[in-house]
């Protein structure tokens, strides 16, 4: 199984505050989102762009994976910010609203000009119907190695901007739209990230959309406050009792009497060898974040 990397909770930070980039490198998240974009002034562009790169340059974040998000294409401030990432060579970078596999050959084709590190990923914004009517052709672009394209992150806020579905406990009106997300990025063997919960008072419902986003499929959630790192790590991680479960299937399918079968009972239940390898990836899920 390849390696897998935590990404239960990715908290956006604005680049502009440079108290909070310090204050980052001691919460508990699995991803940070520095944020040049939705969280900064027109006229902190270019401070926020030069305190996130040289937090980026700086370290100093142990394991949390670095992640800069810069403003969009159509934006005065986006080939600034793409330089500037590039250089600074953060875990990747997530480009706002795509809408298209040509945007990401485009981002691709520009990083490579920039001499961008090769591990540097590009992660895509799915914030806009078009977004999602074409997710699949997105998802599909991660083949070709130049696109850099590792991760979705959903915007559900600009999602309910544009189509004007309402916010509802539950999502209904929005389940169609993360479960094609989902569905497309799983066909391709990407990450896929949940949107933001807004109402930073209602403990109870952050914690039910993150149990559901976790249900539905997503790897963890993006969050907008460090007060939520903690519910969605533990939402997103292995329950004790799954992980118990996990490791006694793949103890039984180790058993030499099994070694050939396709499918055997364990506690009176019936399970099949894709049951072991769902099994593994619990396993190694829990054993990445206990590193």
């Amino acid at each position: 199984m390849t390696d897998i990397r935590p990404r239960r909770s990715v908290l956006y930070m604005p680049g502009s505050n440079a108290r909070a980039l310090e204050k980052a490198r001691e919460i508990a998240a699995d991803v940070l989102i520095l944020d040049l974009e939705d969280a900064v002034a027109p006229e902190a562009k270019e401070l926020a762009r030069q305190q996130v790169c040289d937090a980026v340059q700086a370290g100093g974040y142990g394991r949390r994976e670095l992640v800069i998000r810069v403003n969009g294409l159509d934006t005065p401030w986006f080939d600034a910010d793409l330089a500037a990432a590039a250089e600074a060579g953060p875990d990747a970078i997530l480009i706002p609203k795509v809408s298209s596999p040509e945007t990401l050959a485009e981002i691709g084709h520009r990083l490579t000009g920039l001499w961008a590190k090769p591990e540097t990923r590009v992660w895509a914004m799915i914030e806009t119907p078009l977004a999602i009517l074409d997710c699949e052709r997105i998802a599909r672009a991660s083949h070709e190695p130049a696109t850099r394209l590792s991760c979705f992150v959903l915007g559900t806020n600009d999602l309910a901007k544009e189509t004007r579905a309402r916010f509802v406990p539950g999502r209904a009106p929005m389940l169609p739209w993360l479960t094609t997300a989902i569905l497309a990025a799983r066909a391709h063997g990407l990450d896929v990230i949940d949107g933001v919960y807004n109402d930073l008072k209602d403990e109870a419902g952050f914690r039910a959309e993150c149990e559901q986003g976790r249900d539905l499929g997503f790897d963890g959630k993006t969050l907008i406050h460090p007060g939520q790192v903690a519910t969605a790590n533990a939402a997103f991680a292995p329950e004790e009792a799954e992980l118990t479960r996990a490791r006694a299937i793949i103890s039984a399918f180790e058993q030499p009497q099994n070694a050939d079968k396709g499918a055997i009972q364990l506690d009176g239940r019936m399970i099949e060898r894709l049951h072991a390898e769902m099994a593994k990836r619990v396993v190694a899920l829990a054993d990445a974040i206990a590193a």
